[in-house]
């Protein structure tokens, strides 16, 4: 009897955090982010440039941002598109209860795992649509009325600590539908492309039977010691992600792997090896390959000498993001001005979508504005992504990386470096034993270690 009270104090003790951590992350402050006209704005590799064209003509005050000496012109609206085309994943509340937990709602805790669906998803982006593409209806996004939002903050609290006592859920959602927007399109690609953005999104759905959703993720990260509830560092969160994708049984993702760097070192061979398998005996194309490569950028704060190379990282078209953040707050970087980064927020606590309806609203995956941070706010642990899609994308880009990290490594040795060679032939295991077990002795070693040195949550 003592043991059943015990347990209900603790379900209910979840509750109430959780109900606060709902209310605490959906607060929003009225902010700007200001953009220099001076300077090119670098966004995955795409080149954006804010000039002089018609003095009076004034940013348009939902797209949150604004350009300094009252000027925007050049292709402001361009880079808005292309920004908001990006998926957006954030904190979301009353989703169905975590497996092995009392919990409906990541906040607090599963910022580094939503940047690391983020990057995963632009990845997806590259693999299906490509890099021109954008969402056509990104531009008709609006900023989130930040004083309803304040003035209704208590209300939302109230109403998610009594909805997580009861049980009940209550869905409060966008209405773009897949019926209208696919009715306003005439031509056939772009009705496939709203397809496979549709099903890109679904595929990140907060439901235990989505592939890469954050249920399935913490599936994953049980095999390395990890829980629901459980601080998640940048490194662990690149190996999560090469297993989900491991799982993934879906026909459209068998053209796809993940390579995660081991010690900070790409064996180019086992790269290669990972692409040119196939499940189909008569499939004789080379998978695509996102590449991904946990580093520090210094010691306990990022070195400014690295800032060059991070800069290049997100020229880079290849590059699909990275997985970093300032202390105690993970972040997607995306690009950059100046020395400033440009990043997606995934601290927002949105509700639950149910991506299983046919036509769920999409505009809660897409961010209206984006964020900037001095890189010198930067922790210095990070995982960088790239994406190749065959065996001759990644052979250039290798090439061209490795060009770069000799050009911005002012000491002897890189931050990383590709090796043309197997792990094997260094003692390394780069492939698990035991079919049960999702990662190797060796990767927990690795992870381990990672996590001693990664974000801590206070």
């Amino acid at each position: 009897m003592e043991a059943t009270g015990t347990d209900e104090v603790d379900k209910l003790k979840t509750k109430f955090v959780s109900a606060w951590n709902n209310m605490k992350y959906s607060w929003v402050l009225k902010t700007k982010t200001y953009f220099s006209r001076n300077s090119p704005v670098l966004l995955l590799g795409k080149c954006y440039h804010f000039k002089y064209e018609d003095e009076d003509k004034l940013l348009p005050a939902r797209s949150g941002c604004t350009i300094k000496d009252h000027v925007i012109a050049g292709n402001v609206e361009e880079f808005r598109k292309d920004f908001i085309s990006r998926i957006w994943l954030t904190y979301r509340e009353e989703f169905p209860q975590l497996e092995g937990s009392a919990l409906t709602t990541d906040c607090g805790w599963g910022c580094t795992l939503r940047t690391g669906q983020m990057l995963l998803a632009q990845g997806l982006v590259l693999h299906f649509l490509g890099r021109a593409w954008t969402w056509p209806d990104a531009l008709n996004i609006e900023n989130s009325d930040s004083e309803s939002w304040t003035s209704n903050t208590a209300k939302k609290f109230t109403a998610s600590f009594e909805a997580s006592l009861s049980g009940e859920r209550e869905l409060k959602t966008p209405t773009i539908s897949l019926k209208e927007t696919i009715g306003r399109y005439s031509d056939d690609r772009e009705k496939q492309n709203e397809i496979y953005h549709r099903k890109i999104i679904s595929w990140f759905g907060d439901s235990p039977l989505t592939l890469f959703g954050l249920h399935q993720l913490i599936e994953c990260g049980k095999k390395s010691g990890k829980k629901a509830g459980d601080w998640y560092g940048p490194a662990v969160v690149a190996h999560i992600l090469r297993k989900a994708v491991e799982e993934a049984r879906h026909p459209d993702l068998q053209g796809i792997t993940i390579y995660v760097a081991q010690d900070c070192t790409v064996y180019s061979s086992d790269v290669i090896d990972k692409q040119c398998a196939s499940m189909a005996p008569d499939n004789t194309d080379d998978k695509a390959v996102i590449i991904l490569v946990p580093v520090r950028l210094g010691g306990e704060r990022t070195n400014a000498d690295y800032l060059d190379f991070v800069k290049g990282i997100l020229s880079l078209e290849y590059c699909v993001g990275i997985i970093g953040g300032k202390p105690k707050q993970s972040y997607y970087f995306a690009g950059f001005q100046d020395d400033s980064l440009i990043y997606m927020d995934p601290h927002y606590c949105q509700s639950f979508v149910d991506v299983s309806i046919k036509d769920f609203p999409l505009e809660t995956f897409h961010c209206p504005s984006p964020k900037k941070m001095s890189f010198r706010k930067m922790d210095p642990s990070c995982t960088i992504g790239f994406y190749c899609r065959n065996v001759q994308d990644f052979k250039r880009a290798s090439e061209e990386i490795t060009k770069m990290l000799k050009s911005s490594s002012k000491e002897k040795y890189p931050l990383f470096t590709f090796v043309n060679a197997h792990s094997r032939d260094y003692d390394f295991t780069s492939t698990t034993t035991n079919k049960e077990d999702l990662f190797s002795e060796d990767e927990k070693k690795r992870l381990n270690r990672f996590s001693t040195e990664e974000f801590v949550l206070l």
